[in-house]
């Protein structure tokens, strides 16, 4: 075997190590943020799911119970259940589509985000203290593949709720 074939094999294994190690690191922050997420929902009396649903709302609110539960690939079925337990804690309210008088979009309520935002404080601090160690070059780099990375989550589950 030439030199030359020798580190083209080596740099195949490091970069296939290397990518291996990405994917297993963003599956442990997976599980990690499904902690957080699952704690902050105990400490606010909401379940996993209805944290989920909260955060889509107030990224993508207001929206129809049948788009949140497109959004959130659950059944507007159950979709209703956790809508009536964020309407009964304070977090949203549901209220007419002005575009449609027959039809009811969910919004968020702002009351409570304060206490959200205390419970994700030592994450955001510590996300803080994190990124001020990288450059802007390569904060847009890992900003970059975060944001393609949830969009090939986004189109995996898309492609598996058979959208």
């Amino acid at each position: 075997m030439s030199l030359m074939s020798s580190e083209s094999g080596d740099a195949v294994r490091h970069r296939r190590r290397l990518t291996t190690t990405i994917k297993e690191t963003l599956r442990e922050l997976s599980v990690q943020l499904s902690l957080l997420n699952h704690h902050v929902g105990a400490h606010v009396d909401l379940k996993d799911v209805d944290v989920d649903c909260l955060d889509l709302i107030n990224r993508h609110g207001p929206l129809s119970p049948s788009a949140l539960a497109r959004r959130a690939g659950l059944h507007p079925a159950t979709m209703t259940g956790i809508l009536d337990r964020l309407e009964r804690g304070g977090w949203v309210a549901r209220d007419r589509d002005p575009s449609d008088r027959r039809a009811v979009v969910v919004r968020a309520l702002r009351d409570r985000n304060a206490e959200l935002i205390g419970l994700y404080s030592g994450m955001n601090t510590s996300m803080d203290q994190i990124c001020a160690d990288y450059g802007d070059t390569e904060l847009e780099l890992l900003a970059d593949f975060l944001r393609r990375t949830a969009n090939a989550g986004r189109s995996a589950t898309d492609e598996l709720a058979g959208d």
